[in-house]
């Protein structure tokens, strides 16, 4: 005799009306990167090595300072959502939720604190 009822047993493992929506957004911001990351390349790449007023100069320019920016942005929150779709394969219960807010927070410091040194080099 069986104990659990169907729903029980099928409790997190079918659709739960999100898969397609993280699956659009990690399609779009991967695609977006792709577009992203060599001209960002490009832009460190002349920037790296210069001294300090070189570095200032070239991210002063508004180019190079939106295209990091969006490289940080998009770079960051693609991570997120990679990261929490990962998290949610192979995890369960409290540290499951604990694992996707450091996750987010992770990001979402990282993203404050690159804004921050891009803005401080820029000005």
């Amino acid at each position: 005799m069986r104990y659990l009822t169907a729903r029980k047993r099928a409790e997190g493992k079918g659709a739960s009306r999100t898969g397609t929506q993280h699956h659009w957004h990690m399609t779009v911001s991967a695609v977006a990167l792709a577009f992203l990351i060599p001209v960002w390349i490009f832009v460190f790449g002349h920037a790296l090595g210069q001294p300090l007023d070189g570095v200032r100069a070239t991210f002063a320019r508004p180019f190079p300072a939106i295209l990091t920016g969006l490289v940080l942005v998009v770079g960051m929150r693609h991570f997120a959502m990679g990261a929490q779709m990962m998290i949610e394969d192979y995890a369960r219960g409290t540290a499951r939720k604990m694992l996707v807010i450091f996750a987010m927070s992770l990001s979402a410091v990282i993203v404050a604190c690159g804004l921050f040194a891009l803005v401080k080099i820029a000005l």
